[in-house]
């Protein structure tokens, strides 16, 4: 069976961390880049990172770069999302999706999509 499956989300305190997981089952990641995006209620989707599997560069955007950090294990077959110095404003539900053979994370071709996982940063 094909799935992602995302982990780590929890409740944090302003500036603290967390690291969430996307795990994929049933193919190899390989061809893929895998994206992180986030959806907070009322706002539309946003793209938070991305790394390309095959040639391992990453994106990120302005609100999370220096904060974020996006790294695979091939050996896993997982990605990983360290987030630091969270603030409210990261408040939402965090989602992995893979996309096929999107070596320069462009976006296109998305295929998978994770359930989600919910990260509030709140005091």
């Amino acid at each position: 069976q094909v799935q992602l499956v995302e982990s780590g989300g929890g409740l944090v305190q302003p500036g603290g961390s967390l690291r969430l997981s996307c795990a994929a089952s049933g193919f190899t990641l390989d061809y893929y880049a895998i994206h992180w995006f986030r959806q907070a209620p009322g706002k539309v989707r946003e793209g938070v990172s991305c790394i390309s599997i095959r040639v391992g560069s990453t994106v990120y955007p302005d609100s999370v770069r220096g904060r974020f950090t996006i790294s695979r294990d091939t050996a896993k077959n997982t990605v990983y999302l360290q987030m630091n110095s969270l603030k409210p404003e990261d408040t939402a539900v965090y989602y992995c999706a893979a996309a096929h053979q999107d070596y320069y994370c462009s976006g296109y071709n998305i295929i998978y999509w994770g359930q989600g996982t919910q990260v509030t940063v709140s005091s």
